[in-house]
C-alpha cells in the first residue's frame, strides 16, 4: 500500500506493507507513481518518501512470482525504470528517510531521490547472489561511480550488506543518523526545503542531472551556472532574495 499526505507545501509519500518489508509489486509500483503524479498535481515544494515498520524497502515482491514465466524485461523496463524516471525528475526537491533493509527496487527508489538520510541500522547491499539473479534498479552505476570496480563486485559476489554508516562513508548517500532520528531529520530538511528558493533548487537539480548523465566539463558545466543566474534574475524569489539582503531581514520565498 502507499500513503500520500500533503503537509503544506510538504507532500509525504509513505510505504505502508510492513509486514513484508514494503516489498513491491506491479501493482504497487503503479500506485507509487501514481503519488508522484498526484503529489506535482498539488504543486508541492518538496517531497518525503519514506518506509513503515522495520525496513524501507526490500525490493520486488517475488511472492508467486514463477522465474520460467516471469516477465523480468517488461517488469523492470515498462514499469521499474519510468517510475525511477519520474522520481528523479519530479519538478520540486525530494528527500529520503531510509532505514532497515534498502534493497533491489528499493535501492533504486533511494538512487532516484534527490537528498537520503540513512540509518545507522540500515542495510544496502546486493543481496541478488543467493537467487542467481543481478542487481538492478540503478545499483551497478551508482556503486561503480562511488566505489569502484572492485568494491562493487565484492559486494555483488559476496552479497555482503553495508551498514548505513559505512555506506554515508563510501559517499553512497548524504547523512547516516541514529535510527529514532533519521523520520524527524529528513521532515525537517523537506520543510526547510519547502519554504526556500524552489526555482534555484531546481536549477541545481537539473544540472546535478547533467552532470551525472553527460559527464559535463568543468567550463561547460560554469556556462549552464552562467545561463541558470541570468534566467533565475528573472523570478520573483531571486528579487526578494536580494531585497532581504539589502533589507537585513529573513527572505520570504514562494516558490517562483
Amino acid at each position: 500500500m502507499i500513503d500520500l499526505t500533503i503537509t503544506g507545501d510538504v507532500a509525504h509519500v509513505v510505504l505502508n506493507a510492513p509486514e513484508k518489508r514494503n516489498a513491491l509489486d506491479a501493482r504497487a509500483l503503479d500506485d507509487l507513481g501514481t503519488a508522484y503524479d498526484d503529489a506535482e498535481t498539488a504543486g508541492v515544494r518538496a517531497l518525503v518518501l519514506r518506509g513503515e515498520g522495520p525496513g524501507f524497502c526490500a525490493g520486488r515482491d517475488i511472492a508467486g512470482v514463477d522465474p520460467a514465466t516471469d516477465d523480468v524485461v517488461g517488469f523492470l523496463g515498462d514499469r521499474v525504470t519510468p517510475l525511477l524516471q519520474k522520481m528523479s525528475a519530479f519538478p520540486a526537491p525530494t528527500f529520503a528517510a531510509a532505514h532497515g533493509a534498502c534493497l533491489g527496487i528499493g535501492l533504486g527508489l533511494l538512487i532516484a531521490t534527490d537528498v537520503v538520510y540513512v540509518a545507522d541500522t540500515a542495510k544496502i547491499g546486493s543481496p541478488f547472489a543467493a537467487l542467481g539473479a543481478t542487481l538492478d534498479s540503478g545499483g551497478h552505476a551508482l556503486f561503480f561511480e562511488r566505489l569502484g570496480a572492485h568494491k562493487t563486485l565484492d559486494l555483488i559476489y559476496t552479497g555482503r550488506l553495508m551498514s548505513g554508516s559505512e555506506a554515508v562513508q563510501s559517499g553512497l548517500f548524504s547523512q547516516v543518523l541514529p535510527a529514532s532520528e533519521v523520520q524527524q531529520a529528513t521532515e525537517d530538511a523537506a520543510s526547510r526545503a519547502a519554504v526556500g528558493a524552489t526555482q534555484s533548487f531546481l536549477a541545481s537539480k537539473r544540472l546535478v542531472a547533467r552532470l551525472r548523465d553527460e559527464r559535463l566539463a568543468l567550463w561547460d558545466a560554469v556556462a549552464v551556472e552562467n545561463k541558470n543566474q541570468a534566467a533565475l534574475r528573472d523570478t520573483a524569489d531571486y528579487r526578494e532574495g536580494f531585497a532581504a539582503f539589502q533589507q537585513k531581514r529573513k527572505p520570504e520565498f514562494t516558490g517562483r
